[in-house]
């Protein structure tokens, strides 16, 4: 049952991020709604957004040249579209809708879409120059960019390489309006005097004070630790540090320019740090909780699961990508993971997180495509009941928060209103 793609779509899931799709000469996906295939944020969207049976949103692999040796392929028979693997019909899928304000233009003239995208059923933003590892100069005679990354390549094309603060709210409050997304997330990369949480901080306020909508700052960690109590104070939902791998020596091979700059332990002390500022036993105020990201295919699975172990002991949630060799980047020319790889990766997550008590799923209508989460993980189990005293206290939990949410967005939603009348 696991391994059944026909009756496991998480299963489906991970194996089409480690193989790929082919896409059928039937398929017309910006023409039947779907949404265009973009290389924003690193480059992890460069695939097809669709949704899977059971609401499982994903981004497959579609245009990098592994993809075409998949076995899986998308047709499209009579108007809808279905997963083939081996002449066989496996899933039927959806589009990811596109949104009507994807092409709409803001006030000072970017397609919104260049300013954020919808990853799944989230808003990210990247909204700062490019990372400094892409860049050369006095200090940096060559570029240090980690191996897999593709954002030096993408900003200025599927992504404007400037956005004001207006302008990320105005599309914002878009996504917001129209598609009912409920969370936004930022993303830098490194920039010289550790001004990320600087530039960011404009862009939280504004958006936290018109939406309440719940928000997430990935960047890399700041020396003064202290900064995180004040993104905390101002609203801030989830801090994710990406540290990508595990292994010390494999971290400086993969992620030169962060060994260079931070070094492994420096991220792991504000993944610690930030975890340690979580209450996960209640419900009022703004939630917290604290991420560490890395990456299953770049370095041996058992590492990555001693990542996950060390990450849940001290009360954060991992978040595991898998390894896509993305076009024209320094590891283009690598496969991607088997899925025997990966798959005791997902099963060691599940595990973990509901050993730990970790608030998995709490927050509604957030959809992660570029990843799978760890709830998603569960029908990767052997088991999948063996947590289910724990599973009855997490959705208790989760009912009670989004309900507090709704009435809060609620409120938002009727202010906004009365602004605007």
């Amino acid at each position: 049952m696991i391994r059944d793609p026909a009756k496991n779509p998480a299963f489906l899931k991970l194996d089409l991020y480690c193989k790929g799709m082919r896409l059928g000469d039937s398929c017309l996906i910006e023409d039947d709604g779907g949404r265009p295939i973009l290389r924003t944020r690193a480059g992890l969207g460069s695939g097809l957004e669709a949704v899977l049976p059971g609401d499982l949103w994903t981004n497959i692999p579609v245009a990098e040249p592994f993809a075409q040796q998949s076995p899986y392929v998308l047709e499209r028979v009579d108007g809808d579209y279905v997963i083939h693997r081996d002449g066989k019909p496996v899933a039927p899928i959806t589009l990811a809708p596109l949104p009507n304000w994807y092409e709409r233009r803001t006030t000072s003239g970017k397609p919104m879409r260049t300013v954020g995208t919808l990853q799944g059923t989230y808003l990210g933003v990247y909204p700062a120059k490019v990372c400094e590892y892409w860049v050369k100069g006095s200090e940096r005679p060559e570029r240090t960019n980690c191996k897999f990354c593709s954002v030096g390549l993408n900003l200025g094309i599927d992504d404007a390489d400037g956005k004001a603060v207006d302008e990320v709210v105005e599309v914002a409050r878009a996504a917001w309006l129209e598609s009912g997304i409920t969370y936004v997330d930022f993303n830098t990369g490194h920039y010289e005097g550790h001004t990320y949480l600087d530039f960011l901080e404009p862009y939280i306020r504004a958006i936290k004070q018109e939406t309440g909508l719940l928000i997430g700052v990935q960047t890399p960690p700041h020396p003064d630790l202290t900064r995180y109590d004040r993104l905390k104070a101002m609203g801030v939902n989830r801090v994710s540090f990406c540290f990508e791998i595990f292994d010390p020596q494999r971290f400086v091979e993969v992620c030169p320019g962060k060994h260079e700059a931070y070094g492994l332990d420096t991220y792991l002390k504000a993944v610690e740090y930030c975890a340690s500022l979580s209450d996960f036993t209640k419900l009022s105020g703004e939630p917290w909780v604290a991420n560490g990201e890395i990456i299953a295919g770049l370095e041996p699975k058992e590492s990555s699961i001693a990542a996950i172990d060390w990450l849940t002991e001290r009360g954060a949630i991992p978040t595991v990508c898998v390894f896509r060799p993305l076009k024209n980047t320094d590891y283009e020319h690598l496969p991607p993971p088997d899925i025997d790889e990966v798959l005791p990766v997902y099963q060691r997550l599940y595990q973990k997180c509901m050993e730990h008590d970790l608030p998995i799923g709490l927050a509604p209508n957030i959809h992660v495509s570029l990843v799978m989460l760890p709830e998603e993980a569960r029908m990767l189990q052997d088991d999948p009941n063996r947590f289910r005293f724990k599973e009855w206290k997490l959705a208790a939990k989760r009912q009670a928060f989004r309900a507090k949410f709704a009435l809060e967005q609620r409120a938002k939603r009727r202010a906004f209103a009365a602004a605007h009348a």
